[in-house]
């Protein structure tokens, strides 16, 4: 019966791999509950790799281009250590660093710092149009600092005034 239902290799007809999308919809829902919500709601480097490698894994059980089960505990072996990598940057700052990288400071009361924009690749158009987005303004006037955050967001820091 579970055959018939889901199908076997990859002779499949529409019906056994809507069952399979179905099936595998309800595991990423529970793979996703096991690995936390950091995994889908802050989104950094760290966080994509896992959403990546489970959407291409469960991927080949809907098209029947890996076994069920294997690729299953694959994506649970995936999920689990991302969850352990997670729970090891919560106690060291040292594997936080390695596995999140760290924020860069762009800019500093009036000056860009060119080698930390070299290194991470930000040209001083990217900080303008950051700070437009922001706060409506042209310039810079008025900034005080800008952080290019560990997720690639760029932050700007105004003057208390």
């Amino acid at each position: 019966m579970i055959e018939a239902l889901f199908g076997s290799g990859r002779d499949l007809d529409e019906y056994q791999m809507a069952a399979r999308g179905v099936a595998v919809f309800i595991l990423a829902l529970a793979l996703i509950r096991i690995s936390g919500r950091r995994s889908f709601g802050q989104r950094s480097p760290f966080d994509y790799v896992v959403a990546i490698l489970l959407g291409a894994t469960l991927s080949r059980v809907i098209v029947g281009a890996s076994p069920a089960i294997p690729t299953a505990v694959a994506s649970l072996v995936i999920v689990v250590m991302h969850r352990m990598l997670a729970w090891g940057c919560v106690h060291s700052r040292w594997l936080e660093k390695l596995v999140g990288g760290v924020e860069r400071e762009l800019y500093r009361e009036g000056r860009f710092n060119e080698r930390q924009m070299a290194a991470a690749l930000v040209t001083a158009a990217d900080v303008l149009e950051s700070n437009r987005r922001q706060s409506g303004t042209l310039d810079l006037a008025g900034v005080r600092y800008v952080f290019l955050e560990r997720n690639g967001e760029i932050s700007i820091i105004r003057d208390r005034k």
